[in-house]
This record gives C-alpha cells, structure tokens and sequence, in this order.
C-alpha cells in the first residue's frame, strides 16, 4: 500500500478490496449528485463497487496505473485515479469524484496535481489528458486551476441518462509542467523508455 500525504488531513491511498463497503456507501449518499456526470452511478451497487476495487488491483499489479481514494481523517470522501497507461506513447489520463459536501476546499485541485506529478515524475510520462462535461463547471475550474491546455471539445460523446454530453479535453506536456511531488514509499516500480505493451483497463 502507498499514500500521497496531500495536507495534515488529507490523502490519496490506493484502495484495498476492505474499502468495498465504505466506498459504496459514499456512491449511495451522493447518488444523485454523481449522476449528473458519470455514466456508471445511477445502477452502482455494492457488488459493481467490490468488481470495481478487483479490478483495480489488477491494473496495479499489471502497472496500468491505479485508483486511489481521497481520505479525510481517515473517511473516504471521493476517487481519483488513471484510466490506464498508454507505454508507447508516454501517455495517460485521470478521471476523479468527491462527495458534494467535501467541495470549494481544494481537495480535488491537491489531489490531481498529486496523480500528474506522478505521471511526469514517476513514470516519466509526456502528456497527460483529463476530460470534463461541458457543463461540469466545478471539473474544469480544477483543471484551468493547474493550468491544463484546453485543447478542443467532443460533441455527443457521453451518453448518460438518455441524454447526450459534449466534453472538454484538456492536457498538459511534461515540458509543462513542475514536478514538487515526493515520490511516496513502495509506488509502483518506472515503466522503462522501451516498453511498449498497452492494456486498456476499460
């Protein structure tokens, strides 16, 4: 297990098969609130979280990057995490959410420079990508806090309860960006500049 420390309080920790039932509660109480945004929320349960959390800790052991949960005194408030690992073109992207009452405190804007400093430093990546909801306000105010090149939008390119979301692309280069992150104890191991396997991690 490894953790990012992102304040006295607050941290990024990659979950644990026991975190199954603390994180599902969490997805319950801000249900309708994730539903705005994110496709799998509206029928998550509790045996979709423990699939998810297995899943996880298959695309750690296969370093295809990993998920963490935001704690706060210790309670899970949110995830963030790599979708995968794109080896041969030094590439990545993020997804992330909190709990509607956990927001405005720069939890999220701490907890994804954490996850970028580690893809340009740890991994030694080149780019980094994030989409957010055209409309998803709170989202790309986080990226254009970390100060992520808009680089076009995608039209119709979610579909969530039968209705249709336009999405932001943002990202930012390893020339970009100043990497202030420690490197955390027993992180994944640096994919070496040869490898060159990529396994999508859905």
């Amino acid at each position: 297990m490894f953790r990012f420390a992102l304040s006295d309080a607050r941290e990024l920790r990659v979950l644990e098969d026991s975190d199954a039932a603390e994180l599902y509660a969490v997805i319950e109480a801000n249900r309708a609130h994730l539903s705005q945004w994110l496709p799998w929320a509206p029928g998550q349960t509790l045996d979709a979280t423990r699939a998810f959390i297995a899943h996880t800790r298959k695309q750690l052991s296969g370093n295809d990057g990993f998920q963490c949960g935001i704690l706060d005194s210790g309670r899970i408030i949110g995830v963030v995490g790599f979708h995968r690992v794109d080896w041969a073109n030094r590439g990545t992207s993020l997804g992330y959410w909190l709990a509607s009452r956990e927001q405005g405190r720069g939890t999220m804007t701490l907890a994804v420079r954490a996850l970028i400093d580690w893809a340009f430093d740890g991994w030694a990546l080149n780019r980094v990508e994030i989409r957010a909801a055209v409309d998803n306000r709170p989202s790309r105010d986080v990226l254009r806090r970390l100060g992520l090149r808009e680089e076009g939008v995608l039209r119709g390119v979610e579909r969530i309860g039968g209705r249709y979301l336009d999405h932001v692309v943002y990202a930012v280069l390893a020339s970009e960006w100043g990497t202030t992150t420690a490197v955390p104890s027993n992180a994944p191991a640096r994919r070496s500049e040869s490898a060159s396997s990529v396994r999508s991690s859905g």
